[in-house]
């Protein structure tokens, strides 16, 4: 068995990606299943249970817009670290 050795230089990037458009998607996206959950759990807070479809579905709408905006923050802070270290 043997081992060889192979120098790796980073590549040059020929263009940035502009993921602006990416972000605004997903700030839409995430407020806008924010409102759905809203009024799916307004429409039926009466009849609190785990029984009550409407509500248990309202409440992951508004759990996955917490998810949906956490990724986007996140897709935002790596790309502006990474045009930090380029300039």
């Amino acid at each position: 068995m043997s081992n060889r050795t192979m120098s790796v230089e980073p590549m040059e990037r020929a263009e940035q990606r502009d993921v602006s458009p990416l972000v605004k998607w997903m700030t839409i996206a995430a407020w806008s299943l924010l409102a759905i959950g809203l009024v799916l759990s307004l429409i039926s807070i009466e009849q609190f249970s785990d029984k009550n479809y409407t509500l248990m579905i309202g409440v992951g709408f508004m759990v996955g817009s917490v998810h949906v905006y956490v990724i986007r923050t996140a897709i935002h802070l790596v790309h502006s670290r990474n045009m930090a270290k380029s300039e």
